[in-house]
């Protein structure tokens, strides 16, 4: 199962949320006082019914953003010798911007070159939902699933193409509504082959004018 790695926490009248594997628990504690600080400065009045309870929906509904279920990745022998690519589309992640604490959300293109072992298809959508839950930005999350399907699997060639909005360059800043990125993450054959490679671009090729 893939489970929190055990870190100290400060007591907490509530058990704090497990997050990814060799991440910290969050205290739901500490948040929500943090909360309130934070909402009396952008001056929410005391004893309102945003300054009473908006610190508990704040924390919720960011510890659901960043707190993954444990799960257990399932593979199989590859016993009829797979060797064209899988492709997994269109399958749609929210994380959080570790810039700006907003959201960005799309979708995830999954190509893999199966080696001696397969994966259960349900899983590659595991692993884009599992490296969503943490603060992070677009580059290191395609980043983070291509090295773990690569190591877990053993297989010849990774490519995952993430294409999103940000809240943070949509609604803020530039204001660019509409705009979207697209970071691609690359390993083996998917990476070094220039056929391999073009194939996974073709097949994926709808999805990068569109966002989710």
């Amino acid at each position: 199962m893939l489970e929190a790695a055990p870190t100290e926490v400060q007591e907490s009248k509530r058990p704090p949320t497990k997050l990814l594997p060799g991440s910290p628990v969050i205290d739901v504690d500490a948040a929500e006082r943090a909360a309130a600080a934070l909402l009396t400065a952008f001056g929410v009045p005391e004893g309102s019914e945003a300054a009473v309870r908006t610190p508990a929906r704040m924390v919720a509904g960011l510890a659901e953003l960043l707190t993954a279920s444990p799960w257990e990745f399932t593979t199989f022998p590859n016993w009829e010798d797979q060797h064209e690519l899988v492709l997994v589309r269109d399958v749609p992640f929210t994380s959080v911007c570790a810039h700006h604490v907003l959201p960005f959300s799309g979708t995830a293109q999954i190509g893999v070159l199966p080696g001696e072992k397969i994966a259960g298809l349900s899983k590659l959508a595991r692993v884009v939902e599992m490296f969503a839950a943490r603060m992070q930005i677009q580059e290191e999350l395609g980043q983070q699933i291509a090295a773990f399907l690569e190591q877990e699997l053993d297989c010849r060639g990774v490519a995952v193409m993430l294409s999103a909005e940000h809240v943070c360059m949509t609604r803020r800043g530039v204001r660019a509504y509409g705009s979207g990125t697209i970071t691609i993450a690359t390993r083996g054959r998917l990476r070094d082959d220039h056929t391999a490679r073009s194939e996974f671009f073709q097949l994926v090729r709808p999805a990068a004018g569109r966002t989710a």
